[in-house]
């Protein structure tokens, strides 16, 4: 964009300000005051809106801005007397009233542009800006920047972002910036800024999540805290971004592969939409996810997600959605969880999935844990890994660890379209415990979230049966009877893979306390 007045041109792509063809010499900061008062050319720009926009909100003296002002009057010919172009509005602020002309850059110069543009990789991509210190302090300086590399270094752990190093992202620290020129210059879809104040003894911060190409704003959120401890403040900091902003991306990748026409599908797309359909957990949509799954396979077979993602898939559909575990269906699902882990072995999903088709495969406790273990030593805040080990603790004879694993897994992602599954994890891990008014609670959280999913009744029934609450207990069954009668008979009559007996026996307990007085079988 070039913004023309008079016989001066404002070039924003170059930086540069031009009288009669010829470069002006101008100071960075008096050059972005004169393009945000051109750009606000509408109204009058006070003193206040001056100081947030070119001095990041510090405190500057009236001397400081007449002194730019005068500077940016003197670059385009114009003076305090004259006032020609920038108009002083007493005890309002300034205005630019030249008249302006905006021209874009012609078509072959756009396509120059475009073609020096990075290709975006095939994952969500983004990039953490430097952070602006707004605070008069410049202490605050290696505040902020740890905040960033921490926020860096921690998304870079997690196996479905591209993520640009800090090397590349500090050389903006102190430029004004474009996030659709970041995007195209770093070749990413996405844009994290933000800034930090401090005021006496607090701090606040401040991050938005931008999609580059179209400047939409995803995602914000301040934090305001003590400086008590700054390494504490900026762990916690840390922490609270990076847990906000992975699934922000996932919501959106979701959302922009969900809009594409079929046709049009890419490998990615195509795991977008499996996950898509594998999260409203029907037996319907887990088969179309399977075919998503596949078809991604298609377009890339060494697509690791792709893998993971079918053996999730398969998973369901015997230890879920059919009236009977299939052996052959999840030994599929381990072959193709194990195949995803071969691909790239450092995509902790894949790890996280292979440790859920272990368990439910195999019931193989011990290589369940290790995979769920390696998982969150590549991706400590992966949702996912922390509930697979949860699972596995619950049913391996520790519900209480587990349960604290389950409860950090739905704290990292509570909107995440399998919650109910957790939830129902929870339900067991309560029961187990033998806290059955907690294992109620859990029951019915998931119980309203997929009413149609029967797992969690049985916990519900089971819990209501051990504290007398025989009447309660009986709708519950007659509920879940009336829902998948088949499922019932083999998920009670008989021991899955991944309960202990004794576990078995105490839910049966429960049932049969309810009014349950169906036969069982405590063995394989």
């Amino acid at each position: 964009m070039t913004f023309a007045f008079g016989d001066h041109e404002l070039d924003i792509e170059r930086r540069e300000l031009r009288h009669g063809g010829v470069p002006v010499a101008i100071e960075p900061q008096v050059f972005d005051l004169l393009v945000h008062l051109i750009r606000n050319r509408d109204r009058v720009v006070s003193k206040d809106d001056l100081i947030e926009t070119i001095w990041g909100g510090r405190i500057v003296s009236e001397s400081a801005v007449t002194t730019r002002l005068n500077a940016a009057r003197k670059a385009v010919g114009d003076t305090g007397a004259a006032q020609r172009l920038i108009r002083t509005v007493p005890r309002k602020g300034v205005r630019f009233v030249g008249e302006v002309i905006e021209r874009t850059a012609p078509v072959a110069a756009e396509r120059a542009v475009a073609s020096q543009a990075l290709a975006l990789p095939d994952k969500p991509s983004i990039a953490v800006l430097p952070f602006a210190n707004l605070s008069n302090d410049p202490e605050q300086e290696y505040l902020v920047d740890g905040i960033v590399e921490d926020i860096i270094t921690a998304l870079s752990r997690y196996p479905s972002l591209f993520v640009i190093a800090r090397n590349s992202t500090f050389t903006y620290k102190g430029r004004p910036v474009n996030v659709n020129e970041v995007g195209r210059d770093l070749g990413v879809r996405y844009v994290l800024e933000g800034s930090l104040r401090k005021s006496g003894n607090r701090i606040r911060v401040t991050a938005q999540l931008v999609e580059a190409g179209t400047g939409n704003h995803l995602w914000a959120k301040r934090y305001d805290r003590d400086l008590a401890d700054i390494f504490a403040v900026q762990d916690e900091i840390t922490e609270a971004v990076t847990i906000a902003i992975a699934p922000a991306i996932a919501g959106a990748e979701l959302h922009r592969a969900m809009r594409k026409p079929p046709e049009s599908l890419d490998a990615w797309a195509a795991y977008q939409r499996g996950l898509w359909h594998l999260g409203q957990c029907t037996a319907n949509d887990n088969g179309l996810a399977e075919g998503f799954f596949r078809q991604a396979m298609l377009f890339d077979p060494d697509f690791a997600g792709a893998h993971s993602g079918l053996a999730w898939a398969l998973v369901f559909a015997s230890a879920t959605f059919q009236s009977q575990l299939q052996a052959e269906t999840l030994r599929s699902a381990v072959a193709f969880a194990r195949r995803a882990v071969a691909l790239d072995g450092a995509d902790a999903e894949a790890r996280a999935c292979l440790s859920g088709a272990l368990l439910l495969g195999h019931g193989d406790y011990d290589g369940a844990r290790a995979e769920a273990e390696r998982a969150l030593e590549i991706s400590p805040n992966l949702a996912s890994a922390h509930g697979e080990l949860g699972r596995t603790l619950i049913f391996s004879g520790w519900p209480k660890q587990g349960l604290a694993s389950v409860e950090t897994s739905i704290r990292l992602d509570p909107r995440h379209p399998l919650l109910g599954l957790r939830l129902n994890q929870l339900a067991c891990g309560f029961y187990l415990c033998r806290d059955y008014e907690a294992a109620i609670e859990a029951a019915r959280r998931a119980v309203r979230d997929f009413p149609k999913q029967p797992l969690p009744y049985r916990w519900l029934a089971s819990s209501l049966g051990q504290l007398g609450r025989v009447e309660e207990a009986k709708q519950v069954l007659d509920h879940l009877f009336a829902l998948a009668p088949d499922f019932v008979g083999y998920w009670i009559h008989r021991r899955v893979a991944w309960h202990r007996p004794e576990d078995h026996v105490h839910m049966v307990e429960g049932l049969q306390k309810a009014g349950w007085d169906g036969p069982f079988v405590t063995t394989r």
